[in-house]
């Protein structure tokens, strides 16, 4: 997962650590945005236990007065209606506070997943293709493979001016199987996968 040269292994770390704090950075904050909407809805849970308070007592008033002579069932009704009254104010209530709490989750989740994926998931995809690469070259180094593989890539990707620092001619070099110019364009190029290049007791370019 990271590479072996200490250059690029801390310039790996040190993006993975920024990461993780922008990733933090912003779940601290969708936590905030989340705590400052929820608090829409405190207003409706006031009214909620206002409501539900009232309507209980209506309720035991209606029963109450309901054993008074003559008059009782129609208080009794009168209070219930009250009451009804209160407990479809208490439902709204509670709808608005549900309201406002998927409401809450949303935009918490919005401002949480829209930058941390914005700069996470490029960061993965590009972690991921250098271990790939990086396990592929390895693989092909420690199995003896040909490093005229890794010559010929340097010699295509890597800046004339290193090329030239190796060999005057490293084009030429490489044509004629200069093993010592195909050993130092195969350790560069290891080098710019992130592998730190050794020489085996043959003389053969292996990575650590």
């Amino acid at each position: 997962m990271y590479a072996q040269t200490s250059a690029r292994r801390a310039r790996q770390i040190t993006g993975d650590l920024a990461v993780l704090v922008w990733c933090g950075l912003w779940v601290w904050a969708g936590r905030t945005v989340h705590g400052l909407v929820l608090q829409l809805a405190e207003p409706a849970r006031a009214l909620q236990r206002t409501a539900t308070d009232f309507g209980a007592a209506m309720t035991e008033a209606g029963t109450t007065v309901g054993d008074i002579p003559f008059a009782g069932e129609q208080l009794r009704g009168a209070f219930g209606r009250v009451a009804g009254v209160v407990a479809e104010a208490s439902a709204a209530g509670a709808q608005f506070e549900t309201t406002v709490a998927r409401l809450a989750l949303a935009l918490a989740l919005v401002t949480v997943l829209g930058p941390s994926l914005g700069l996470g998931i490029p960061w993965v995809v590009g972690r991921v293709r250098f271990a790939r690469r990086a396990t592929a070259a390895r693989a092909l180094v420690d199995s003896e493979a040909d490093l005229d593989l890794f010559a010929l890539r340097a010699l295509a990707n890597r800046p004339l001016p290193r090329l030239t620092e190796i060999s005057p001619d490293p084009v030429e070099a490489w044509r004629r199987g200069d093993s010592e110019v195909v050993r130092a364009l195969a350790a560069l190029e290891l080098r710019s996968i992130g592998l730190r290049p050794v020489h085996g007791p043959d003389g053969e370019v292996r990575a650590r």
